[in-house]
């Protein structure tokens, strides 16, 4: 497994457990929580390896990343019935591929626009976190 010493998706350092909670490991990636839950169910897809553009994989390794995005989505769909399924791919100043999988509610934050990345607004108790990590969990058939 290829890894960077600065990142924190490939660290697995405080840095990433402040902003999400790990939900469990799929083909290619591995799904965490987002802690800030205005966009209720978002997660983020992270790329086992450390790469920094989709290019970079081959053709079988970008479709496993893109299968477990599905996976995922389908999931939160399944989950929390959203009206629409946002996705958003930068990391400008985390260069690590990465997907966010963001459920978008007709008549909630942001309906018809681009989600925030962090509004800071909605965080949740523990035993909350739990209720929709389990819920995830149960649609992507995972532990």
């Amino acid at each position: 497994m290829v890894k960077n010493q600065d990142c924190m998706y490939c660290m697995e350092d405080e840095r990433r457990d402040q902003l999400m909670i790990e939900i469990g490991k799929l083909e290619a990636s591995t799904v965490f929580l987002f802690k800030e839950q205005t966009y209720r169910g978002r997660c983020n897809v992270v790329y086992n390896d450390h790469v920094k553009e989709l290019y970079q994989l081959n053709e079988q390794e970008s479709a496993a990343f893109i299968n477990d995005v599905k996976r995922v989505a389908e999931a939160l769909d399944k989950a929390f019935e959203p009206n629409k399924i946002n996705y958003g791919a930068y990391g400008d100043t985390l260069h690590h591929l990465h997907m966010h999988v963001v459920p978008k509610y007709e008549g909630k934050e942001n309906w018809g626009s681009t989600f925030e990345m962090n509004p800071g607004k909605t965080y949740l108790t523990d035993e909350e976190y739990n209720e929709l990590i389990s819920k995830i969990k149960e649609q992507l058939n995972i532990d």
